[in-house]
């Protein structure tokens, strides 16, 4: 079987492309860089003869029409995912107009099904709590959800419409084989090196990213429409750091405050990160997601698959940050000396 893949250089695309690859099909890529494909693959352990390269760019319509012809399945996973605020115009730009390229693109085709990668974050906030796979579409004013809320919108368009669509939520999400060193796992990083001494109450869903890839893989194999979630937890940030601390062994010194109140603050930053260049990890999008509480229903559908603990998701992130020298020894704590140990 043949699955094109979009944003498939990025965090969830290529460990989705690994996953997809593992259970034996063939992988179409279309990415704006074709340079970034090998480098995001080749750790994943993804053979080159496995995956051709399509380039082209999903807010083009020609460049999506080439690269879904002949194509079995579709996953469309490719997105703007920040809560920077310089990335406004970039994700207003392509996540909606790039899932209404990609889905009609499919449709046309003939495409027997496509999946779309959402986020949770486009369900918030919710009144209906918990999460589950009847849940509307949220209605936040916060650019990254807003923009994922108007691209779900395009995709449920397409589910009533009787396209074969299903959508895929998943959690915030963690793992090893970052490429692109992207928001949560950034915010990990930051608070490894004691850049994030202040959080908000509350929490949020998470999950591991080899989680969620492997339910990609399952459901570009399956027909029909339908709604799923990426495996995971709902983890309030108490828990986050006090997890973190013990996958360290470090003290890591936080102060938790009410995410109401921290709200402003998170939009004073937002509008001193346009012109500030080095990324500040105090976005109002993640104060806002914790602010919002909202967790996934135990009984939401999630492809039979069950999440992995927490702990050896941070385990698995922190390991491979240290690996690649994005963590001093020191910083990694109990993980670096661990890998030490298992190197010997």
């Amino acid at each position: 079987m043949l699955v094109c893949v979009t944003g498939g250089t990025g965090f969830v695309g290529a460990h989705s492309v690994a996953a997809v690859v593992r259970a034996g099909h063939r992988v179409r890529v279309l990415a704006r860089d074709e340079a970034a494909v090998r480098p995001a693959l080749v750790p994943l352990g993804v053979p080159a003869d496995a995956v051709e390269v399509r380039s082209g760019d999903v807010l083009d319509e020609a460049s999506v029409s080439r690269a879904v012809a002949g194509a079995d399945a579709v996953l469309h996973a490719a997105s703007v995912y920040s809560f920077d605020s310089r990335r406004r115009g970039d994700m207003v730009r392509t996540n909606a107009a790039g899932t209404e390229n990609v889905l009609a693109a499919a449709v046309r085709a003939g495409v027997r099904r496509t999946v779309y990668v959402s986020s949770v974050a486009a369900l918030f906030p919710s009144k209906e709590r918990p999460l589950d796979a009847a849940s509307p579409v949220g209605d936040a004013r916060e650019p990254y959800l807003a923009s994922k809320a108007a691209a779900e919108r395009v995709a449920r368009r397409y589910q009533e419409d009787g396209a074969p669509v299903a959508i895929t939520y998943p959690p915030a999400l963690l793992g090893p084989h970052d490429p692109r060193i992207g928001d949560q796992t950034g915010r990990l990083l930051a608070t490894l090196r004691g850049l994030a001494p202040i959080w908000p109450t509350g929490g949020f869903p998470l999950g591991d990213v080899r989680d969620t890839a492997e339910l990609h893989a399952a459901l570009v194999a399956g027909e029909g429409p339908g709604r799923y979630f990426g495996p995971g937890r709902y983890v309030r940030t108490r828990e986050y750091v006090a997890t973190v601390r013990e996958v360290t062994g470090r003290r890591l010194p936080a102060v938790r405050v009410p995410a109401a109140a921290l709200l402003p603050f998170g939009a004073f930053v937002g509008l001193v990160q346009r012109f500030w260049p080095w990324h500040i990890p105090a976005e109002y999008g993640a104060i806002y997601t914790c602010a919002c509480e909202t967790a996934v229903s135990e009984s939401a559908p999630t492809g039979g698959l069950t999440a992995r603990p927490v702990a050896g998701t941070i385990a698995d992130t922190v390991g491979w940050l240290h690996r690649t020298g994005l963590l001093s020894d020191r910083r990694a704590g109990r993980v670096a000396n661990r890998e030490v140990v298992a190197a010997q």
